[in-house]
């Protein structure tokens, strides 16, 4: 193998990986409930450009879908919940992480995955490598829940049981869904990064235990341990 492939084979251009996520956002932006747009970061001495979404939880099936089969979006790198109790316009969210990786069926000799090196001037469109994240804000409720994209992305099935084990955000149609992190006895509705998750204590004496927080009463306000 040449130098010369090796040099060309560690960086897409900018202005391709640009006009991908330019094209991306708008077939996006195209389905109702979704609005995506591009963003440009600095890594080292090159930008990098990605795409930022939001979309309601009615239109993310339609979304997962369509970015897996129309726009090679193939990993769902990570899914971060987020219980937002004091927000205003929130209460609760869900980002996921995704990303066209553009590895498709890697050669495999004795069991080892070998590196594909290629001229990135030739990679446009469709093909460009590509970072992805879509916010999903969720109603105030005591049971949050979205679509699982489990069967869409081998990769959100861990994701979304650390998220529902941590958070408490549960994904409609996951199969399998498990304690990954915490113990397994953990009592059920204890989800160790929900807000609600304060030991209140009458006079220090009596524990309250409504593990989620949502049964507390006026008279507790300020008896946080």
């Amino acid at each position: 193998m040449s130098k010369e492939g090796i040099k060309l084979g560690k960086k897409v251009l900018p202005e391709a990986q640009h006009n991908s996520a330019k094209s991306l956002a708008d077939a996006m932006s195209e389905i109702d409930g979704v609005n995506a747009e591009v963003d440009t970061r600095s890594s080292g001495t090159q930008e990098r450009h990605t795409v930022n979404a939001t979309c309601t939880p009615a239109s993310w099936r339609k979304l997962a879908e369509s970015l897996s089969s129309n726009h090679n979006i193939d990993y769902c790198s990570m899914i971060t919940g987020i219980h937002w109790p004091e927000s205003s316009d929130k209460t609760w969210e869900v980002v996921y992480h995704l990303m066209r990786t553009g590895v498709t069926d890697p050669a495999i000799e004795n069991g080892v995955v070998q590196p594909n090196i290629t001229d990135t001037k030739s990679i446009t469109g469709d093909l460009v490598p590509l970072e992805i994240q879509i916010s999903i804000a969720l109603p105030d409720t005591r049971e949050p829940i979205v679509s699982s994209v489990q069967d869409i992305w081998v990769g959100a099935d861990w994701n979304e049981k650390e998220t529902w084990d941590l958070v408490g955000i549960e994904f409609d149609g996951h199969t399998g869904m498990r304690r990954v992190l915490n113990p397994h006895e953990t009592p059920v509705g204890f989800h160790p990064l929900q807000k609600q998750h304060k030991l209140r204590y009458h006079g220090f004496e009596e524990m309250y235990d409504d593990a989620q927080g949502f049964l507390r009463k006026p008279a507790d306000s300020g008896k946080v341990k």
